[in-house]
């Protein structure tokens, strides 16, 4: 079989939802009717990116305004100058990581790009690297698709010398910068209290540059047009096109690549979505806007800062109307703090609370006290964390408070809103079981907060609250951990059941 062909490891190597285009493509370039372009593909799609010298890299960076495509957007030639100036200041040679781990549920762009066209990203990657003369380009994924992917790439280059993949737990947190250094390094995967740049001491203690994997297909396309060319689509300060994931309530998910700027409210119309109560921007740790304000924001970092939403991860996720919005928020509120470390006290006790608050909010249950919990809560956690997890679910849930205040209202006085939760917001932690007590048995011990730190915790008379929904699995090992050393044997585990409605009166 020709090096382009798709062999039996790649027969299921397909994207989850399809790939769509707002003009010309250029990263989903000839991604329109196979599944993986090869080397022979790929070259005759996309010239090979000519040498350059880091100060040459950095020029072309700052001219082509890129920015990273992770959630930060920082200035690329930011990170390539402070990981050259790290490595000649100290001697050292430098590692080039490329963040494959896209933790974010409703994003799958970087995936689309690692599987498909992982010789893209390739380039990139293998660009910044000669620049700084690096000792080895990293791959770090937690899809083994993707991974497959990337080792066929690199043996189809004969790279193998000088470039490998690590796989690494799939969790919401693995991305983070310190997450990925510390998993490929060996350790867990989890953000370090005290994080210092990847750039002065990363993979092997070495100066290190990381971005996301969009970045780098981003600084290939952009090496292959020169600055001017990749300027023909886009913004003046945003040049160059977008990925985004649109999904929630779309009748026809998709990847698009799209100019920056363009109506977010096309993008919808192009993938059969409609704004409806509001329109999740930028993933789980981005920000709800309205669907007015949906309509008549364009795609941009600018645009969507205007209409306070973050573009972020490129996550799109419009809810539609026939769901609860309180309901989604419960449970992606929930998913946000069962997907915490619980290392640091913004995680380990504010986002439990800002879960249980949206809990009762979608309840019913004195949703006024609920939402001061939120306010509270999401104050408490901003800025305080090991890392950004805490500010952006922070972001998340502020902005739902926002936007679906009207619906507040209305659970506050009917008890509901009468719709089902459907499930739009993708909110899997793997979980097959809940917690129960037993509350004739239960004496207020606290053994079981002190196994499940961050999932159950004790109120202020003394007694424990657990989470409504269910456990995650990387936690049922505490959790049966948590019912054995339960002195008066009042915690079990039972089965999750399904997502119930919305409790109130029938929707109009």
């Amino acid at each position: 079989m020709g090096r382009d062909g798709e062999d039996a490891a790649d027969a299921d190597a397909r994207p989850p939802i399809a790939v769509r285009q707002i003009g010309p493509p250029r990263l989903t370039k000839g991604l329109e009717g196979t599944a993986r372009l090869g080397w022979d593909a790929h070259r005759a799609l996309h010239p090979e990116p000519r040498p350059h010298t880091s100060a040459q890299l950095i020029a072309l960076c700052e001219e082509g305004r890129l920015h990273g495509r992770g959630g930060a957007a920082a200035p690329f030639a930011r990170k390539v100058e402070a990981a050259a100036r790290a490595a000649s200041r100290r001697g050292e040679r430098t590692v080039v990581v490329v963040n494959g781990a896209e933790g974010e549920p409703g994003s799958a762009k970087d995936k689309v790009l690692l599987r498909r066209a992982p010789h893209l990203i390739l380039d990139g990657a293998a660009l910044t690297a000669t620049a700084l003369g690096a000792l080895e380009v990293v791959v770090a994924v937690t899809d083994e698709e993707a991974a497959r992917s990337v080792r066929r790439a690199i043996a189809e280059r004969g790279i193998g010398v000088r470039a490998r993949t690590v796989r690494l737990p799939a969790r919401f947190v693995t991305g983070e910068g310190g997450a990925l250094i510390s998993g490929i390094n060996g350790g867990r995967p989890i953000p370090p209290v005290h994080e210092g740049r990847a750039s002065g001491r990363g993979v092997h203690g070495l100066p290190t540059l990381l971005s996301n994997a969009e970045t780098y297909a981003q600084l290939a396309v952009l090496a292959g047009l020169g600055p001017h060319a990749y300027a023909s689509a886009g913004t003046p300060d945003e040049p160059g096109t977008v990925l985004l994931t649109v999904t929630g309530a779309a009748r026809f998910p998709a990847v698009v690549e799209t100019p920056a700027g363009a109506p977010l409210g096309h993008l919808l119309d192009l993938c059969g979505a409609r704004a409806g109560d509001g329109v999740l921007v930028g993933g789980y740790r981005g920000a709800w806007l309205s669907g007015e304000a949906a309509a008549r924001t364009g795609v941009s970092r600018a645009g969507l800062a205007a209409s306070g939403g973050v573009l972020g991860a490129g996550a799109v996720l419009p809810l539609g109307r026939g769901t609860c919005p309180l309901g989604e928020c419960a449970r992606a509120a929930r998913y946000l703090a069962a997907e915490s470390t619980g290392q640091c006290g913004p995680c380990r006790l504010g986002l439990p609370d800002i879960a249980g608050a949206f809990a009762d909010l979608a309840a019913g249950r004195d949703a006024g006290a609920a939402r001061d919990t939120v306010l509270r809560a999401a104050r408490m956690v901003s800025g305080r964390g090991a890392c950004a997890h805490p500010d952006g679910s922070a972001r998340f849930a502020l902005s739902a408070l926002d936007v679906f205040a009207a619906d507040i209202a209305r659970h506050l006085a009917d008890g509901g809103c009468g719709r089902p939760v459907r499930g739009v917001l993708p909110a899997d932690t793997g979980a097959r079981l809940s917690l129960e007590i037993d509350w004739s048995r239960c004496d207020g011990h606290g053994r079981c907060a002190d196994v499940l730190r961050g999932v159950v915790r004790m109120d202020e008379y003394g007694y424990p609250v657990v989470p409504a929904g269910p456990v995650p699995a990387r936690l049922e090992a505490d959790a049966r951990r948590a019912v054995a050393v339960c002195p008066g044997l009042a915690l079990r585990l039972v089965p999750r059941t399904p997502p119930a409605a919305a409790p109130g009166r029938p929707g109009r």
